[in-house]
């Protein structure tokens, strides 16, 4: 009965711990078609145009689009403190949808805790990024899912900066478009 009684005390944290966990989902209208779109998040000049917080720049990304492949890009901030980040790819259908794991990375691609940029332990070492891109009045509509986030201030830094970055891809578009 011990026994019993132990397992369901372990059992609870972890079932009250998941249920904290929670999906970020934004979207935008983009003037632009579906495969222009769709590169401007898989081809790394395009990256580099827009794939930051306000006040940040993306110096560096590399793409490796195939299922497998790795997604390695740095975002500095205006101190000039680097922050890099990796996705591995778990699904491409070009022009409609991505997939991939997130996590921050060294400058050579390897996963380093999140602990090294001041999160807390909360934060989860891997997130599952799912993008989709629609037809929407001879536009796009993209759609962002930011997977297994607990539910703290930082998640709602994390929001800020997606809506920041997907802001400044609203505009990269508003600007080649005039």
């Amino acid at each position: 009965m011990m026994d019993k009684t132990h397992k369901k005390r372990n059992e609870t944290p972890k079932a009250a711990k998941a249920s904290k966990l929670q999906t970020l989902t934004l979207s935008r209208i983009v003037n632009a078609s579906r495969d222009k779109v769709f590169k401007a998040w898989t081809e790394p000049s395009q990256i580099m145009r827009w794939w930051r917080p306000k006040g940040f720049t993306c110096p560096s990304c590399k793409v490796d689009l195939r299922v497998g492949g790795t997604f390695l890009y740095c975002m500095r901030s205006p101190e000039g403190k680097d922050f890099w980040g990796r996705g591995i790819y778990q699904e491409i259908v070009p022009g409609q949808k991505l997939v991939y794991v997130d996590s921050f990375a060294d400058e050579t691609g390897n996963q380093i805790s999140p602990s090294t940029h001041g999160l807390s332990a909360e934060w989860p070492a891997e997130s599952r990024i799912t993008v989709t891109f629609a037809d929407e009045n001879n536009k796009t509509k993209v759609t962002l899912q930011h997977a297994d986030l607990p539910d703290s201030a930082e998640s709602e830094m994390c929001k800020t900066g997606w809506n920041e970055m997907l802001d400044q891809l609203v505009e990269n578009f508003s600007k080649s478009a005039r």
